[in-house]
């Protein structure tokens, strides 16, 4: 189950990860699936859900997820934007990764690993004369 909390910052416009449980027969394991949440609808009524968006191997991927759902094990809000100006994001379906950086700030990111540290370059005192 999602927390009170997590519920709030979940909007159109979020960065999530989402865990879901998987049974396969007798085994259980948890999924991870993360991109930007582009709807939420029902408010916080037992049918409520929200429309997670990724692009997988250049192919946009979208899993609608119910609010209330025990399958879900956590949701992960990794950025949520300070302002969005609509409820739906549907035309992001038909925008490039840029325009959406554009439109939406810098909430869009890509989930790999963080940069390494930038080293400064040596300067001419350090190298020798």
């Amino acid at each position: 189950m999602i927390s009170d909390e997590t519920m709030e910052k979940i909007k159109p416009g979020a960065q999530v990860k989402v865990h879901e449980l998987i049974k396969e027969g007798e085994k259980e394991k948890t999924s991870v699936f993360g991109g930007l949440v582009i709807a939420r609808k029902h408010g916080r009524e037992i049918g409520a859900t929200f429309i997670v968006r990724t692009t997988l191997a250049g192919v946009g991927v979208e899993k609608i997820y119910p609010l209330h759902s025990p399958m879900i094990s956590k949701v992960d809000v990794i950025s949520s934007p300070k302002k969005v100006h609509r409820a739906k994001l549907y035309y992001i379906r038909n925008i490039s990764k840029k325009e959406i950086r554009r439109k939406l700030g810098d909430v869009v990111e890509k989930f790999a690993a963080p940069e390494a540290p930038k080293t400064e370059p040596a300067s001419a005192e350090s190298k020798g004369k």
